[in-house]
């Protein structure tokens, strides 16, 4: 579950980079990073509720305040 986590986060800082990156060098004469952008959104929507199935299932544990 560690490595799904792990993953979806890369997979987020790597489209939010990309957006970066598109907003530079285009301008904003296409619309390439508000596609990246979108994408981003779908991955941490995808994280979130892969994190309440993971909770709900008892594959990971809330752990509180300690």
């Amino acid at each position: 579950m560690k490595i799904l986590v792990a993953i979806a986060f890369i997979l987020i800082f790597v489209s939010l980079g990309s957006a970066l990156v598109y907003l530079m060098k285009d301008k904003g004469k296409s619309n390439r990073t508000v596609k990246a952008l979108a994408f981003r959104v779908g991955f941490s929507i995808s994280l979130f509720i892969l994190i309440l199935v993971a909770n709900h299932y008892g594959l990971i544990q809330p752990t509180g305040i300690r």
